[in-house]
Order: C-alpha cells, then structure tokens, then sequence
C-alpha cells in the first residue's frame, strides 16, 4: 500500500528540535524515513535525541536569532546531504508580560527569535532550496513555518508572542507568493494547546479550566499528535498546497 506521507530519501532540517514539538516532529519524520538534521541551542538536550534516534541524524547547536550561524549550518547541512528537501521553521522562545509592563528586552527578545529568527531561516533554506531547483534538482521542497492561534486571535500577557506568531502567517504567504511557481511549497501550521514546557503557565490549574472551556475537543494535544499534520504538508499528501494556514487545535478557532 502506498504511504502518502512517505520521507525515505528526503533530508529534513528542524530547529527547536530538542524537546517539544520540534522533538516529536523529529522522530516521526525520521520514522517515515527521512534524514533529520536537528537544530537547538541546547547542545546536551539535541545530542540526546540525536543518540536516541541513531542513524540518519546530525546536529547544528546555535541559535536561529544568530543570521551568521543560520548561514553556516544550512551550507553545512546542505553540503553533507546534498540537499535539504524539507524544513521545519519551529524553534521559539515565550517572555510573558503585560503589555503596559514589557521592557523593550523582553519584547525584542521573543521577537529576535520567534519573527527575525524564522526569517533567517526560511530565507537561508530557500536561497539553498531555489538554487538546486535552478541547477535542474526537481527534488521535492517544503517548508513549514510553525505559528500558534496567538497569532489569529491576540493572547494576553504574551503580546510579543503574538505578534511574532502573527508575522509568520506573513513570511508563508509572501514566501508562497514568490517561490512556489518554482517548486517550492510553502505552509504554516497553527497549534492551539499541547503539552509543552513552554505551555506550563497557560496549561497550569489557575487557566487549564478557562481553557478547557473554549475547546470544543476539550482536551490538550500532545506533541506527537501534533507532529502528524506538519509531516502530512513535508509529504506528498500536501503537493498541492502552498501558503496554507492549518490550524490545528481541537476547534478553538472554528469560525475564526
């Protein structure tokens, strides 16, 4: 039986791949055959997840926000795979505050990370991916820029978050409008609730309540179940998709 979602043969780069949602995307994509090439600046944490998955790995420690270490590893990933046919744009900070309250610290740090830092790396993976399709590579590429419901609907207390998340439905759609007629699709998926680190405060007994009760599913994702749909759109299930925003969010945003 043909499996649509398949990645044997196909190298995919993920940042923020140490825990979380990037870890879970990870291991499924490597599970579906693909080379992961992980990204995050916690070296032991990545060495960790590298070691457990064993063959058909490397690592790049550093991070996104540094445009000169973006450059260097997707030449380097690319020069020892031949070619990144996939990448996931995932890696992303939160510093909570009020926005009467935000220091122009905290702001421009979730910004330097989460918007600046996603646009290094989409534009050094697509620089690299627009390049091989040039030199006649008719290989598959895919990026998936990953972006949260605080980017649709607002969220209190993090509005650098929100507003980082928000530019990235930007960069998918601009990218989508400029690369795709070449080959290169480009989505964004839009995750409401999972089971995080990052996620600890709003997932807490003090809001889980609250929360519950906008979620038509009532109940939290986990990363593995959301790891799912980003591997479905690296696929050729999704080879007809491009500046796509998926939500996927046990029906938070039904409506919106």
């Amino acid at each position: 039986m043909i499996n649509p979602m398949e990645l044997t043969g196909r190298n995919i780069l993920v940042t923020g791949a140490a825990q979380g949602i990037g870890e879970a995307v990870a291991r499924l994509a490597h599970q579906l055959g693909a080379k992961v090439i992980l990204n995050d600046l916690n070296q032991e944490k990545l060495e960790s997840v590298a070691s457990d998955l064993g063959e058909r790995v490397e690592t790049h420690a550093g991070s996104v926000a540094d445009y000169d270490f973006v450059q260097g590893m997707v030449q380097q990933a690319a020069d020892s795979c031949g070619a990144i046919h996939g990448f996931v744009n995932n890696a992303g900070i939160v510093r909570a505050a009020m926005a009467k309250n935000m220091t122009k610290e905290t702001w421009q740090s979730v910004i330097d990370v989460n918007l600046s830092g996603a646009f290094y790396c989409l534009q050094a993976v697509g620089q690299h991916m627009l390049k091989r399709i040039e030199d006649g590579d008719t290989s598959p590429a895919a990026i998936v820029n990953i972006s949260s419901d605080a980017g649709r609907r607002g969220t209190i207390g993090q509005i650098n978050y929100g507003a980082a998340k928000s530019g990235v439905l930007g960069l998918t759609m601009s990218a989508a409008r400029e690369w795709s007629q070449f080959g290169v699709r480009v989505n964004s998926v839009l995750f409401g609730a999972v089971e995080t680190p990052m996620t600890e405060v709003i997932l807490s007994d003090k809001f889980r309540d609250g929360l519950m009760a906008q979620i038509p599913m009532n109940r939290v994702a986990t990363p593995a179940e959301v790891s799912k749909p980003v591997c479905f759109l690296l696929s050729e299930g999704a080879s007809y998709m491009t500046g796509q925003h998926v939500s996927v969010n046990g029906g938070y945003t039904i409506g919106v």
